[in-house]
């Protein structure tokens, strides 16, 4: 089987497992600390910004609750999102807002963000899809004239910028997502980042019981009752540990290896498949943005997409749909909104294999497979009469 994501782990990550193992430390200890400030200056932040907690997911719940937000608050974040998201919001009292997305490029815009705001809004949350940076700039700039706070969803764009300027670093807080199907892996984990001092000093307690100070070994050299608490508010433990933050740090010096090979297939994809009939590829990327290359989308006629990721799936090569529309999900109750961008991408989008493992003859063995299924099943081309622009340019058929 073809796998849509790969972990690239190896020797030089066994090597620091081993380490780890020897100095006989696998908690929460100094390879963390030294995970954290690398990272820190892998998005140019201070390091005491940066926290190394155990899932992009805690992250979103980290940076949900260190709003305080109460029932009747309000959190716009675009339907095309991971549910972790949304959990992160109802968990908090607030009420999620879905806003509609750039049809091609499955990012919302300032002005799909702005059709959704109301007096009540207190935060946004921003996916950057597939990694790349999308509207982030000016839905940034629009936040702070709103005194609105926001929120990056930066999962799956470790690597990914705007000028230069790491996204993740726009916002007012932003994590990651280490998972194994991530660019970067620790097995499970993530990074979150506090632009705001003082709520960052909140959410590294938040992340560890919700301690002002530590009460171990750590603590002993400066304190002659080092196992009394100090707690100002309850927290949780979800923070990282030595064990995955030496996997990290590996991951982290070869992580331009890998962005260059997505980035080197991602290209391979678009010779393949262009002027393939049915087809829409990803659209270019504006000038300045450079993406991580999470994923590689295609999308055609609704008729036949899942006809496509059936015959593929056939041919030994596995493919799906990310991220299922959340206005669609009983449980955030928002069956009835109207957003018709996400549900024509949600009906004509499927994400194809793509990771530093795949070799040329992979990604040519994938787009070949596409080629067959759609001359049998003869995927209909997109009328020009019925086609919208996005932003960048590209065209695609929308039923509005």
């Amino acid at each position: 089987m073809i796998n849509l994501f790969q972990p690239q782990v190896g020797a030089e990550e066994l090597a620091a497992i081993a380490e780890t193992f020897d100095d006989k430390w696998l908690g929460h200890g100094p390879r963390t600390r030294a995970f954290e400030a690398a990272f820190a200056e892998h998005i140019d932040v201070p390091a005491e910004h940066v926290v190394f907690i155990n899932s992009g997911t805690s992250g979103l719940f980290l940076a949900l609750e260190s709003l305080d937000l109460r029932d009747g608050d309000e959190v716009v974040l675009p339907s095309l999102s991971f549910v972790a998201a949304a959990n992160a919001v109802l968990s908090c009292g607030a009420r999620p807002v879905f806003c509609d997305v750039d049809p091609r490029t499955l990012n919302p815009t300032v002005e799909d963000i702005e059709r959704s705001l109301t007096p009540r809004t207190r935060a946004v949350i921003v996916l950057h899809y597939g990694g790349s940076p999308g509207d982030i700039v000016r839905i940034a700039d629009r936040c702070r004239e709103l005194g609105v706070t926001l929120v990056e969803d930066a999962a799956c764009s470790v690597a990914s910028r705007v000028d230069g300027r790491a996204v993740g670093s726009f916002g007012d807080i932003a994590m990651w997502s280490f998972d194994a199907m991530k660019v970067l892996v620790t097995g499970d984990g993530g990074m979150i980042y506090v632009k705001d001092r003082e709520r960052a000093v909140r959410t590294r307690r938040l992340a560890y019981h919700g301690l002002a100070q530590p009460s171990g070994f750590g603590h002993a050299k400066v304190s002659s009752r080092w196992w009394e608490l100090d707690i100002p508010e309850p927290g949780r433990r979800v923070i990282g540990n030595d064990l995955t933050a030496a996997i990290g740090s590996v991951q982290l010096r070869r992580l331009p290896e890998f962005v260059h090979r997505r980035r080197e297939i991602c290209a391979l994809y678009d010779r393949e498949l262009d002027e393939v009939s049915g087809l829409l590829l990803p659209p270019a990327l504006p000038d300045g943005h450079e993406s991580t290359h999470y994923f590689y989308w295609v999308q055609t006629d609704p008729g036949i997409r899942d006809e496509l990721a059936g015959d593929l799936y056939q041919d030994g090569i596995y493919t799906t749909f990310r991220y299922a529309p959340l206005h669609k999900v009983p449980a955030f109750g928002s069956q009835s909104l109207r957003l018709p961008h996400s549900d024509w991408a949600a009906e004509r989008t499927l994400c194809l294999p793509l990771h530093p493992g795949l070799s040329d003859g992979d990604v040519r063995t994938v787009a070949a497979a596409v080629r067959k299924s759609l001359e049998n099943r003869r995927a209909t081309p997109i009328p020009e009469e019925e086609r919208v622009e996005s932003r960048d340019g590209r065209t695609a058929q929308v039923d509005l």
